[in-house]
């Protein structure tokens, strides 16, 4: 197996829609876990890969999304190996990844998957010795997008030359072309051919399996309890308090009723992410409060939309299949023909139509590739007044209401969105009808509505509660890899602003009039300028995509069953007037190391339920040479009353040096401690650590004063939140040395 992952991009605007793909804005954080990710996943045997794991996108590619077939980074010297390359060098020279996905995009002048100046990087100044694959259909953009070339045989030609050996698409079919036309070498071909086929080797598939260990790995080892297990561990691990009111979380005993509201509190999409396989069960994060504190005392109302242009799914109990008695949902029938005719391969009631088939069979008996659809029964609105229906779908739809075309995009599509408005009677029973045909393997179809009472039903439900947990955010169908989404903050996969959606924000707002305690969870998975909630709200925990024990995660921090520690991986600016323009890729001004404003809230931050001190700080040495290394130790307390994790965080500064980053992250622990508890910790930081980049791109240890800050977070408070615990470390570089970059 072969695994495109992971993604170790620099996360440097929070308005890029595949950030949540990476590990960041921070290029010591994002090195430290590709190698982690990468030896995990390529195994620790001499001989065979367990996997081969592609880390990807070599390299300074980080958007806009809309942009990435034809735009051009001219990225300085310094910013190429102060902040883009860092983590690649680490997933290859240290973790020795066997694999690399070159990117879409052009690097001064020539498409990352011809540029000599990443290969040079790659292949010389770090030895890979493995192959390298395009990112799908970046051979195409070689001449079709920046227009690099003109013909296929030369973009082909000049990819395998620069050492992109494998294409994710067909382009390489004009290579044959190309040696023709004395492009290319049948050396050139040999030698790529050669690297995937080491690959293959090293993978075991031409070995006796039982020389290979990780032939052994059957499909009883995946899935397991011990990776439920992990799951759960790795959600409660990442959940961010970002605000605690006067001790408002953990939950109070007194709190006997909780209104669990808005558009994200019962979504799998939101505990999934992008590129997620579907798990075999999850919870959500309506699911896990309910579980934890008793369906009896959880109010639902999650029927909010997620944007102005968003549409509720259309619950089951809003439906009938049959007329009167009949049960919740709608008759379906699904048909081996994209034509709906001949007999039903399959029928039975679908309680809801919301579907993501991805490849998989729609129904026993039914194609997964090439069907059709019908939903049939009867609709019944609530409440007299406007409608917005809509349908989301990959294929070709109709709708009718009372036999009434009123949605017609019957001919195939990659994915779109119809919606109309219509007056509908409470309590009357509406005949509808659905017709859909498959668009092959990335078939999905959502039906859903939008109403005024929608939001009426959340400020009941806080009426009743005695405390409100709002779950809102965005999800991975507005941000991710180019998509056709153009509603208002979001644009064709990334943010155009970084505020809540106005629907949600008004939301927060209603809510907060109830004079109840708002605990506001948000679901996404970048920065969100939350300010307001900042300002009103109770509480803010941000769950992130959390995977499939999300919910249960969720809930565990909110009973106070276990104690939140997450820091955040990323700035949370403001707003966009704190932010570059989008497609300037300079770092001045952007990230921790080289913002000079005040964020919301900043990178590293994270609170808990209990409080840290730091004591008798100090380094090894007052004063090393240059390439030493340095150890730094300090006494940790849990000055508290309750047990918690603290994650200890390392920076360095370069107080004298024009230019250094303001400061970078240099090491980082997390530690468990019980109340009282102290413990002694030591972290040291290497040469690399201690290093800087000049304007030149070259990487050196400079001579001159250190500023070493160990603490909670970094030693800067956001807005209305006060600075973490930490102390100052002082000591001295003499001399000065040149590291490889």
């Amino acid at each position: 197996l072969t695994f495109w992952s992971p993604n170790i991009n620099i996360f440097r605007d929070p308005r890029w829609g595949r950030g949540q793909e990476t590990y960041g804005e921070d290029p010591y954080l994002t090195a430290r876990m590709a190698v982690a990710f990468v030896e995990g996943m390529q195994g620790d045997d001499p001989h065979y890969l367990k996997t081969v794991s592609t880390p990807k996108h070599f390299a300074v590619h980080s958007g806009p999304e809309v942009l990435r077939h034809r735009f051009d980074v001219p990225v300085s010297a310094h910013d190429f190996a102060d902040t883009y390359t860092p983590a690649f060098r680490a997933a290859f020279v240290e973790a020795h990844a066997d694999s690399v996905m070159c990117a879409y995009n052009s690097v001064r002048g020539a498409p990352a998957c011809t540029s000599p100046l990443l290969y040079d990087s790659l292949r010389d100044n770090w030895k890979f010795a493995g192959y390298a694959v395009s990112d799908c259909g970046a051979i195409s953009d070689i001449f079709d997008g920046h227009g690099y070339v003109v013909l296929p045989e030369q973009a082909a030609a000049l990819a395998v030359k620069a050492g992109t050996d494998l294409t994710c698409g067909n382009e390489y079919r004009a290579l044959s072309t190309a040696v023709r036309d004395r492009l290319i070498s049948i050396d050139d071909i040999n030698r790529a051919v050669e690297r995937l086929f080491t690959a293959r080797f090293r993978l075991g598939m031409f070995d006796s399996q039982e020389n290979v260990p990780w032939s052994r790995l059957t499909l009883a080892d995946n899935d397991t309890a011990d990776h439920r297990k992990l799951a759960l561990e790795t959600a409660r691990e990442s959940i961010v308090l970002l605000k605690n009111d006067r001790g408002a979380l953990p939950l109070k005993s007194s709190v006997k009723t909780i209104a669990v509201v808005g558009p994200t509190a019962d979504s799998l999409d939101v505990l999934l992410g992008n590129y997620s396989g579907t798990p075999s069960r999850y919870t959500t994060i309506l699911e896990g409060i309910r579980a934890r504190f008793g369906a009896a005392n959880v109010i639902a109302a999650r029927e909010v939309p997620l944007t102005e242009t968003d549409s509720i799914p259309i619950a089951s109990h809003y439906f009938r299949s049959a007329g009167t008695g009949s049960p919740p949902g709608l008759k379906a029938e699904y048909f081996n023909i994209r034509d709906l005719s001949g007999p039903a391969a399959a029928t039975r009631v679908d309680s809801q139509l919301n579907f993501s088939w991805d490849r998989q069979p729609p129904a026993p008996g039914v194609d997964s590739l090439n069907f059709s659809a019908r939903w049939s029964g009867e609709l019944m609105p609530p409440e007299t007044g406007a409608y917005r229906i809509a349908i989301s779908a990959a294929g070709g739809y109709r709708l009718f209401l009372d036999g009434q075309r009123v949605l017609d995009n019957w001919q195939r599509s990659h994915s779109a969105t119809s919606a109309t408005e219509v007056s509908l009677e409470g309590g009357r029973a509406y005949k509808i009808v659905l017709e859909y045909f498959s668009a092959g393997d990335r078939s999905h179809a959502k039906l859903s509505w939008s109403a005024a009472w929608m939001n009426r039903d959340a400020a009941v439900a806080a009426k009743r509660a005695d405390a409100i947990v709002a779950v809102i955010g965005i999800t991975p169908n507005l941000e991710g890899e180019e998509t056709d989404v153009n509603a208002p903050g979001f644009f064709g996969g990334d943010r155009v602003d970084l505020d809540l959606p106005r629907p949600q924000r008004e939301l927060l707002e209603q809510l907060a009039g109830s004079g109840k305690p708002l605990i506001v969870v948000l679901t996404g998975g970048s920065a969100l300028a939350v300010n307001w909630a900042q300002e009103h709200a109770a509480a803010i925990l941000d769950a992130w995509y959390p995977g499939e024990e999300g919910g249960t995660a969720v809930a565990d921090v909110l009973a106070g069953d276990f104690n939140a520690a997450g820091r955040l991986p990323v700035t949370f600016y403001s707003g966009v007037s704190q932010l570059p323009p989008f497609t300037e890729y300079s770092m001045e001004g952007r990230t921790y190391r080289y913002f000079r404003g005040t964020p919301l809230y900043p990178f590293g931050f994270g609170l808990s339920y209990t409080n840290f001190s730091y004591t008798n700080a100090r380094a090894d040495r007052a004063e090393i040479s240059a390439g030493d290394s340095l150890t730094v130790t300090a006494d940790v307390q849990n000055t508290g009353s309750v047990a918690g994790d603290e994650v200890v965080e390392v920076y360095v500064s370069h107080p004298e040096l024009v230019g250094a980053p303001i400061r970078s992250l240099a090491a980082f622990q997390r530690v468990h401690l019980d109340r009282g508890e102290k413990k002694t910790l030591s972290l040291t930081l290497r040469d690399r650590e201690l290093s800087v980049v000049d304007e030149d791109g070259k990487r050196r240890v400079p001579e001159g004063p250190l500023e070493i800050w160990i603490g909670g977070g970094q030693p800067v408070p956001g807005q209305a939140q006060k600075a973490p615990p930490g102390a100052l470390v002082k000591a001295r570089i003499t001399g000065e040395t040149v590291l490889p970059n």
